[in-house]
């Protein structure tokens, strides 16, 4: 059963401790690996790539790149098969488009009285990858909530590469998802060789500017080595929910959404902060019976027993305290008129308000992304978004007459830092006068 833990001032932040902990470093020897394929990739190009997709997948798929008759018949095959899920994805994709389209951020120009002009130019990026794991689950969401916020930015180009199932294919729901969503070019390819593959270029896949998606430690070990040479989202760790619950809240749907992020990982933590005593109890046994009837209920059981909690404290103001010291990639406030307390929460992912905002509608349906921080990094990152896939540049031009105005005050600030060959560029134009 779930460990509850009575807030002292000690044990509850040496608990939170723990789940911080879990993320650690990248293991050295992956580390290792990833490197050796990057630089393999780097050196040989697709015939690495077709060598590490022999290696990990078995047999290379027909194609590297997708054609399109391939997406038309998955989109046909899936509209036929599942046109309950067609249209349940269609849904999500007008709520994420309607939340990043108020997202865009306008270039500007300021003209001064003295004719100087400055101003900032917003333009999308020209090339991205989107990274989409394959497995069991196919992650047709991850497809919306990353290419729907790029193609909105007015990213030029967006590519995709995900791996080959059985049949050679990608999944046929995220092949939907990509052609709904705008995706130009799909690439059957997977794992760190992929990540390598767009941040590098090879003989048929072209180079990106920025990779973003989520992937196992091998894909995020590879952003993190070749983020520099690419822009990434962010370097992602295990999923994560805190829940904060008054004694109003119902343990029931409590223990359903911990479960919902715990599922997801065994090493995904999943937290309750409630202030009543009670909660925490049936909250507990709830998980308990819940979890026998879920299909993942061994990784539940798993993440839960290592980095699951319930933690009794003292009052609100003292879950909001913990609350912003975890700054969770997910948190619900289970509580009363939740409106009035976010305010409060200064360090979180996303943010779910009252017992009817379960997390699974921020993962799917809601509109803001899914793409979030995780491991703490809400204090100083935040989610997705279109400014993500933007580049911003600057500009000033300025009158000779403006220039002579201010040429004194820029001199005595280059002087005074030593850097004379600055205060000259600027003398220089003046010279004789």
């Amino acid at each position: 059963m779930i460990r509850i833990i009575k807030a002292d001032g000690t044990a509850e932040y040496e608990f939170l401790k723990e789940v911080e902990n879990r993320n650690g470093e990248t293991d050295k020897k992956i580390s290792a690996i990833v490197s050796d394929i990057i630089d393999n990739v780097k050196a040989r190009g697709d015939e690495a790539i077709d060598e590490y997709t022999l290696k990990f997948d078995g047999k290379l798929p027909p194609f590297r790149e997708v054609p399109r008759e391939v997406i038309n018949d998955a989109m046909t095959d899936l509209s036929e098969r599942s046109p309950e899920l067609v249209q349940a994805m269609l849904s999500a994709m007008e709520n994420i488009s309607d939340f990043h389209n108020r997202q865009k951020e306008q270039s500007f120009i300021d003209t001064r009285a003295d004719g100087c002009i400055v101003g900032q130019r917003v333009r999308g990026l020209d090339r991205v990858g989107l990274y989409v794991p394959g497995g069991s689950a196919p992650l047709f969401s991850t497809v919306l909530m990353n290419a729907v916020p790029a193609k909105i930015a007015g990213v030029r180009e967006l590519i995709m590469c995900t791996p080959p199932g059985k049949d050679g294919k990608p999944a046929p729901e995220i092949l939907c998802a990509a052609a709904m969503a705008g995706v130009d070019r799909v690439f059957a390819v997977g794992g760190a060789q992929a990540i390598a593959a767009m941040a590098c270029g090879t003989e048929t896949m072209p180079r990106v500017d920025k990779i973003v998606g989520p992937g196992n430690i091998f894909v995020a070990t590879a952003k993190k080595l070749l983020y520099g040479r690419v822009d990434i989202d962010m370097v992602a760790g295990p999923s994560e929910i805190l829940v904060v619950a008054d004694d109003k809240a119902e343990p029931k749907f409590l223990a359903a959404d911990l479960m919902s992020q715990a599922e997801h990982d065994k090493m995904a933590s999943a937290i309750l902060i409630t202030t009543d005593e009670r909660i925490a109890r049936e909250t507990a046994e709830q998980i308990e019976t819940q979890m026998e009837r879920l299909e993942r209920r061994d990784i539940i059981r798993a993440s839960i027993d290592s980095f699951g909690a319930v933690i009794v404290a003292q009052d609100l103001t003292q879950a909001f305290e913990l609350a912003n010291s975890l700054a969770p990639e997910h948190l619900e406030l289970a509580v009363e008129d939740p409106l009035q307390y976010i305010g409060m929460i200064d360090n979180a992912g996303s943010v779910f308000l009252g017992r009817w905002s379960s997390e699974p509608l921020g993962d799917y349906y809601a509109g803001p992304n899914h793409v979030l921080p995780t491991g703490g990094t809400a204090r100083f990152f935040s989610p997705l978004s279109v400014a993500s896939f933007t580049k911003r540049s600057q500009f000033i031009y300025y009158t000779e007459t403006a220039l002579r105005e201010a040429k004194d005050d820029i001199i005595t600030l280059a002087d005074s830092e030593g850097l004379t060959a600055h205060a000259n560029a600027i003398a220089v134009r003046f010279e004789g006068e």
